[in-house]
């Protein structure tokens, strides 16, 4: 295997505006992804697909099928509480869960994405939220997707709490998506990476922007990048772009670090 270089669908909001002439929405991301910045997958942010119905997520498939650009990864932004002390609270996040399925199956992605809300030093949080992740874990698995976990406030904003309930969980078909840069994490970015990689499903490295000299505002995305490498990562990483300036400008910077990056190994 080989890295894959993609973007998440957030990093473009700024640039789309149905109102232009002609429109820009979300279902021309797939070819601006392929065709302008050369990238080649997505991680899509399903608070974006507010509204939408089963027929547009037929589209945006087959638009991401034609541009060679599919979606990877189906991002849910908010935690699920998995680990609540109320039954239908974790009954909801389950039903939650199960949507987001659907949804990703029918988008074509090969995973959906989830950050899991678990208070620390709560045992019986922790073995609620085991017990349901892998109830909900069965259904995925016929659908033939992975779940990945990603960092959320309490057991999972550190590493080796996510990684444990990853195999506390247990299956081929859990993993973790951590963000390298995470403001959630309060641990050393290189080191999040590298102790999440060796799970991971997908890695987004977050890119804040560039300085007039062309250095990047936030941490060094090329680090980031070997931090992966060094443990043997060889999978999908995804640019996410949260900066203030234009998207496909500083994109295409980002792009250029990391593909010397690749190049220089």
């Amino acid at each position: 295997m080989t890295l894959l270089l993609s973007l998440t669908s957030r990093s473009l909001q700024s640039l789309l505006d149905p109102t232009a002439d002609p429109p820009r929405t979300l279902f021309d991301a797939p070819s601006f992804v392929s065709d302008e910045l050369g990238l080649r997958g997505m991680s899509l942010d399903v608070d974006m697909l507010t509204g939408w119905s089963a027929e547009d997520m037929d589209t945006f498939r087959h638009r991401s099928d034609q541009a060679g650009c599919p979606c990877l990864v189906l991002v849910e932004p908010t935690a699920l509480a998995f680990g609540d002390a109320d039954e239908s609270v974790r009954s909801a996040a389950a039903d939650r869960l199960t949507r987001l399925a659907g949804a990703a199956s029918r988008l074509g992605c090969n995973a959906v994405s989830i950050p899991v809300s678990i208070p620390k030093d709560d045992q019986p949080a922790l073995l609620q939220a085991i017990a349901a992740l892998q109830s909900s874990l069965l259904s995925i698995e016929r659908q033939e997707l992975n779940l990945l976990l990603t960092a959320a406030p309490g057991v999972t904003d550190e590493s080796d709490g996510l990684s444990e309930l990853i195999k506390e969980v247990g299956g081929f078909r859990i993993g973790a998506l951590p963000t390298y840069g995470d403001p959630i994490s309060p641990e050393d970015p290189i080191e999040h990476i590298k102790r999440l990689a060796p799970y991971a499903g997908a890695i987004h490295l977050r890119c804040e922007g560039f300085k007039r000299g062309g250095a990047h505002i936030g941490i060094d995305l090329a680090a980031g990048l070997d931090a992966a490498r060094a443990v043997g990562y060889q999978s999908n990483i995804a640019i996410d772009y949260v900066g203030a300036g234009d998207p496909a400008k500083d994109i295409a910077k980002a792009l250029k670090i990391l593909q010397a990056a690749i190049d220089a190994e």
